[in-house]
């Protein structure tokens, strides 16, 4: 739990970090929709390295932008197995029973889970790069044309600031409970999954009672501060462009166009292949 970096911010001193919040944010939903759209493993990849690139001019560690990827290895486990064996194909490579494994599920698993690593650890690298308090100002910023049908876009960006921020949090408090229940004689790596399920209530209960407990802190500390949303608040430091985000953004123009070029080429030459 204390690896997932989701929430984290990494202070140094880069030019991704002086890069404007709505830059990066702009930069990463952008990053989140082509790996859906693409249809490649090279559209993936060059999406993978792109963020790569980026972690590099962060000066992120890439050990650190990787780590959250532990807390999510089961998820990209079931996600390659359920791919593997129920994905339909011709070519057969394996089958026993009712599960069979094919080229082609084996190709769409692989794919899949190189899909999450990019969604997974673009967040991260937005989350290392940006401190919350300027990841707020530029979601709200981004949202404000909304205001003006009623949606309540500096109260959407403080819940999800704050929701990133109790990451960290929360994962550290589990890391606090599980050893405090280890020396009680709580065991969570033995036994089969019904006995960890059953181990894991002694874990749950207090994380959830504290976390609850944060959250009502929180609540009361906000309504003694007098907050009543973003009506008349003003802010310390005024979220401005310069050259570097022009640049970013003729980066980011030049890998949607490559995207969109492979897309093409492959939607083009498919059909002459399979022929």
């Amino acid at each position: 739990m204390k690896e997932i970096t989701l929430g984290q911010f990494y202070p140094v001193e880069s030019i991704v970090h002086r890069l404007d919040p709505r830059t990066k944010i702009l930069g990463v939903m952008v990053i989140i929709a082509l790996s859906f759209v693409a249809k490649t493993f090279l559209g993936l990849a060059v999406s993978l390295l792109f963020i790569l690139i980026a972690g590099m001019l962060a000066r992120v560690p890439f050990m650190k932008l990787f780590s959250s990827l532990k807390a999510i290895w089961f998820l990209l486990l079931f996600t390659f197995l359920l791919n593997c064996f129920f994905t339909k194909g011709d070519d057969i490579i394996f089958s026993w029973r009712f599960l069979t494994l094919t080229w082609d599920g084996l190709t769409r698993a692989l794919f899949m889970a190189l899909r999450l690593i990019v969604l997974i650890i673009g967040a991260s690298l937005l989350t290392l790069t940006t401190s919350p308090i300027r990841l707020t100002d530029g979601i709200e910023n981004l949202l404000s044309p909304l205001k003006k049908i009623g949606f309540p876009s500096h109260e959407i960006a403080m819940m999800m600031s704050i929701a990133l921020r109790f990451i960290p949090i929360l994962s550290e408090e589990t890391d606090k409970i599980m050893k405090a229940q280890s020396a009680r004689g709580a065991v969570f790596d033995r036994g089969n999954i019904f006995v960890r399920a059953k181990n894991l209530v002694s874990l749950l209960i207090p994380l959830l009672a504290g976390a609850f407990h944060r959250a009502i802190e929180l609540a009361n500390a906000m309504e003694a501060r007098c907050y009543h949303g973003g009506e008349g608040r003003t802010r310390l430091k005024m979220l401005k462009m310069h050259a570097c985000d022009a640049w970013a953004f003729v980066i980011l123009a030049l890998f949607i166009a490559a995207l969109i070029t492979d897309n093409l080429l492959i939607s083009k030459l498919l059909p002459f292949l399979v022929g």
